[in-house]
């Protein structure tokens, strides 16, 4: 499969798929050569790209009159769409969630059992009442990783992707696919497709503007993450000039994690440079040293990012109290590891955090101040998502080209 940019949008019929009676076949290659040289692939090839070649988009936003003087955006990872009554709940009721016009999420499943096999987007959608654009990232040929594999029922549909809402019309909607920063079929948890970019221009009453939602590879190296940000701009550089906000989970995690031995190296550079200090100075702070270039890259191209997000506060937390997290970690960390990982985050109380989601934005203006929405739970007192939101108001400065 190569990556490519692509621009069919359609009903959510165009995801329907029988793939899934090919899976165990497939589950036998150990990489994505292996699977593209096989019998099997060359069978399904034209239904795969098919799949993962279209963006769905679907409006049930209804016009209200309002006349708003900015943009109101949020940006938000909601692990799989998993917690849903109370993702939904929170973006129609938390005040600091509430009555955006602009959501830019990543990691939404489509038939997934380990998401109730619901098509995320599309019923959060619905129960926002919002427009919304769906981009495929991949067909999961198995449940998951960690403890999703023991998620009860099978996967109908087996799709993941990410997606963006708005209460306003939503044009020119097409994704750009992202190169993989490790071989998805080599592992654990075996996957067709590529992260990618959702791109949409948003008809908003205070004037047309381009967004953005961006996934980066967290199992990946610095320098591919940076390569992924760059073929993001690039691509928006032939589109025409507007105002512009990207947002969503860029994963700087600030660990080159293509493998399990770079991040166990990783990790103990970071030992050496001194624990406490990685985990203030470092980890909620990816641009200053680890994750520089991929925001140089931001900054050469006159992209924003510094105003438009709460600097130095992180989004992913890791307790070593997590059962959860400790168990989805083995399955690309040795156990051995883990008697030193404990060590380190205790040194700094039980916890670290890092900052991974992030903004940024050409030709707008922050209004108010960008804020990063934590501690975010359900009924049942289980957090909605690993990640915490990131908010963001803001005016258009610059408008279209002629």
């Amino acid at each position: 499969m190569t990556p490519k940019s692509f621009s069919q949008t359609n009903s959510p019929k165009v995801l329907d798929h029988n793939l899934n009676e090919y899976f165990p076949e497939l589950l036998q290659f150990e990489s994505i050569e292996e699977t593209e040289k096989s019998s099997v692939y060359g069978k399904i090839k034209p239904e795969v790209e098919r799949i993962l070649n279209s963006v769905v988009q679907e409006n049930f936003a209804s016009e209200t009159g309002e006349k708003p003087d900015c943009v109101s955006a949020l940006a938000w990872n909601i692990e799989r769409g998993n917690r849903f009554e109370g993702i939904a709940d929170a973006l129609k009721n938390h005040p600091g969630l509430k009555d955006k016009d602009l959501l830019l999420l990543t990691e939404l499943d489509y038939g997934m059992a380990r998401s109730g096999n619901r098509f995320v987007a599309r019923e959060l959608a619905r129960e926002l009442k919002l427009n919304y654009a769906f981009a495929p990232v991949y067909i999961a040929l198995q449940k998951g990783s960690g403890v999703e594999e023991f998620a009860p029922g099978e996967n109908t549909k087996s799709l993941h992707g990410l997606a963006m809402f708005s209460k306003y019309p939503i044009r020119n909607a097409h994704a750009v696919a992202l190169p993989n920063g490790k071989d998805k079929m080599l592992g654990k948890e075996k996957r067709l497709g590529y992260l990618r970019a959702l791109i949409a221009d948003i008809e908003h009453p205070t004037g047309d503007f381009r967004a953005v939602t961006v996934h980066l590879d967290a199992h990946s190296s610095r320098k591919h993450r940076r390569l992924q940000m760059r073929i993001v701009l690039e691509h928006l550089e032939t589109l025409p000039e507007l105002p512009t906000v990207i947002g969503g989970d860029w994963n700087t995690t600030t660990y080159n994690s293509q493998n399990a031995t770079r991040a166990i190296l990783g990790y103990w550079r970071r030992v050496l440079m001194g624990v406490k200090n990685v985990a203030v100075n470092h980890l909620p702070h990816p641009e200053r040293y680890f994750e520089k270039d991929l925001f140089g890259e931001l900054v050469k191209r006159s992209y924003e990012y510094e105003k438009f997000n709460e600097i130095g506060v992180g989004t992913l937390h890791y307790h070593v109290e997590s059962i959860e997290k400790n168990t989805n970690l083995r399955d690309w960390v040795p156990e051995w590891c883990f008697p030193f990982i404990f060590w380190a985050a205790r040194r700094v109380g039980g916890s670290v955090s890092g900052r991974l989601d992030w903004f940024a934005g050409k030709g707008i203006e922050i209004k108010g101040k960008p804020g990063t929405i934590g501690n975010l739970i359900d009924a049942e007192n289980i957090p909605l998502s690993d990640h915490d939101a990131i908010t963001l108001n803001f005016v258009q400065t610059r408008k279209q080209s002629a």
